[in-house]
């Protein structure tokens, strides 16, 4: 046994680990890490969660970040593994979530040599640099601790986001002074009080038709109870971006939730004499690519200065944490008679029944699915999305989430992430149940982490919607191009291969054969999989624009070709 009493730099890494109160790590070992894993280990507080494939590691730490509000950390090897790990690293850029990744690196005097050391890439700093936020090289082993706290803060600095650090093998091992470093904060007597502008208090005061879009930052800065209680106060319409679901509950009368790129919102917005915004990135998908109307009197809060005039022209962006500045706005409000139009309140509740109520007659039998899942499943539970048709066209709807922090879906719109990202968010989470939406294109890309789940003792809930391939690929090529290719799948005996890994496992073809399998499943307390035959219980297509469509066909009119615009059309049941 090695009895090791010299501080390395492996050890200096995981006692900024262990600082920046990091729990969990997960990743892959290999022979340009495993100094940083036997350090983890000596340490002995730190618990390492094995995954199955790079890729795989970092939507576990993505999850487990979004799912607790920590630093998510992931481990790879070199190059390749490196490599491996990039696509999801993109997902955690786009999601703006605090990953660490720590990856090998060839030896410090064969970086850039060209002479094919072992899992050498071409040019890995930049690999990684394109898939972060920010991507570091170690270059003098002594200067680990603030190499290490430099890239910690830069992943929790908004813009938040994924950093990578290369750590050259060599240095690993390599012995360095027990140096302190300290860094002393400057001491303030108060708070530093936020100025909010009279014009701003006066314009969200007099407001009649108010519309609220809730993202992200609201979630990020632990402002759901402020935002409610501004809600409470002047009566408005409260849209969320689909990464702001739970920022208040969504069985608040006045929230129409992830509804913003509707007929029933886009009127609101029309005829709106405020919009506060907070905390929203206003993406291509929820907004028609940028499309939606949004009124003179546009409110921006958020903590990121460039978010200013980003996607929709401001009035006023207020600068500064989404709980302080909504707390300031409060007390102030608080001194205000407002009253708000009970006709336009009515409005509200009455566009919140009916954009449910048209999604519902567009979805056939998956209305009673997603009813389903709500009433069985607790009030707490963790709803992860895949990219796949029931997940955004009613999971990410239909499903009401009540509390922040409760719903994750593949930002960056990568097929694929959810099974690990359940996974990771359950870690994070243990006491709340998680429930996967997946389908079996996306299932299979990552299938091999059902194993780390019963590996980890994280007993997930899998819905698998099969319809035997990437069913929203089969209706564009049908419809541009009359044909179609590569998108119908072989696929294995779902629930044999689920039970061969540990799961307990079932396929439901109607809805009362699902209320009974997601019942037996919520039951069992283990990782479960409840696979739904499609084409049996009704699938669905989509419904879409000619002009849209258009889009696919060849078209000399390159500065407007746009197949990924982001726009989502209904779907109808056939």
């Amino acid at each position: 046994m090695n009895n090791q009493t010299e501080f390395t730099v492996a050890d200096a890494i995981v006692k900024e680990l262990v600082q920046a109160e990091v729990n969990v790590v997960y990743g892959i070992v290999s022979i340009h890490n495993m100094p940083i894993y036997d350090a983890i280990l000596r340490e002995g507080s730190i618990r390492i969660v094995t995954a199955r494939g790079e890729s795989g590691a970092v939507n576990m730490a993505d999850a487990y970040a979004r799912a607790t509000g920590k630093l998510g950390v992931v481990i790879t090897s070199t190059g390749t593994g490196a490599g491996n790990g990039a696509g999801s690293l993109v997902e955690s850029w786009n999601a703006g979530t605090p990953v660490l990744h720590i990856t090998g690196e060839a030896d410090s005097n064969y970086i850039g040599t060209d002479q094919r050391y072992i899992h050498e890439a071409k040019d890995q700093l930049k690999m990684m640099d394109g898939a972060n936020k920010a991507a570091y090289l170690l270059k003098r082993p002594k200067q680990i601790t603030p190499f290490m706290r430099l890239a910690i803060k830069e992943a929790r600095t908004v813009p938040t986001g994924p950093v990578t650090i290369s750590i050259p093998t060599n240095f690993q091992s390599q012995i360095i002074p027990q140096n302190q470093l300290v860094e002393v904060e400057m001491g303030q007597n108060s708070k530093t009080k936020i100025n909010i502008p009279a014009e701003v208090l006066e314009k969200i005061a007099t407001a009649k038709r108010p519309v609220i879009w809730a993202g992200n930052g609201v979630i990020a800065s632990n402002a759901s109870e402020e935002l409610q209680m501004l809600v409470d106060k002047i009566q408005p319409a409260v849209v969320t971006s689909e990464s702001g679901k739970g920022s208040i509950p969504e069985n608040h009368p006045l929230c129409i939730g992830n509804f913003a790129f509707t007929p029933q919102v886009e009127e609101l917005l029309r005829n709106s004499d405020l919009l506060l915004s907070i905390g929203v990135r206003f993406r291509g998908t929820e907004t028609n690519n940028w499309t939606l109307p949004v009124p003179e009197n546009h409110i921006n809060i958020d903590l990121n200065p460039n978010a200013l005039n980003r996607n929709f022209d401001t009035l006023y962006t207020l600068v500064g944490n989404a709980k302080d500045v909504l707390h300031e706005i409060n007390i102030a409000l608080a001194q205000k008679v407002i009253q708000p139009d009970a006709a336009y309140v009515n409005e509200v509740k009455a566009a919140r029944h009916a954009v449910r109520d048209e999604l519902r007659s567009n979805i056939g039998p998956y209305g009673d699915v997603a009813d389903i899942i709500r009433e069985q499943l607790p009030e707490n539970t963790i709803l992860v999305t895949d990219v796949t048709i029931p997940g955004y066209t009613w999971g990410n709807k239909l499903f009401d989430i009540y509390e922040p922090r409760n719903y994750l879906y593949m930002t960056g719109g990568g097929i694929g992430q959810g099974l690990p990202m359940a996974i990771g968010a359950k870690i994070g989470q243990p006491e709340k149940p998680v429930v996967l939406i997946v389908g079996d294109g996306g299932f299979m890309m990552n299938a091999g982490e059902m194993i780390t789940a019963i590996q980890e003792d994280t007993p997930i809930i899998v819905l698998l919607f099969d319809d035997g391939g990437y069913g929203i690929l089969r209706y564009y090529q049908e419809a541009a191009y009359g044909r179609r290719t590569s998108v119908d799948l072989k696929n294995p005996d779902f629930v044999m291969m689920a039970k061969s890994m540990g799961f307990e496992s079932e396929k439901v073809s109607s809805v009362g054969g699902f209320k009974d399998g997601l019942a037996n499943a919520i039951a069992s307390k283990k990782p479960y999989m409840v696979v739904v035959d499609v084409e049996a219980v009704g699938v669905l297509e989509y419904k879409d624009t000619d002009e849209y469509i258009a889009s696919f066909r060849p078209n000399q009119n390159t500065d407007t070709f746009s197949p990924n615009s982001g726009v989502h059309p209904p779907f109808q049941n056939v």
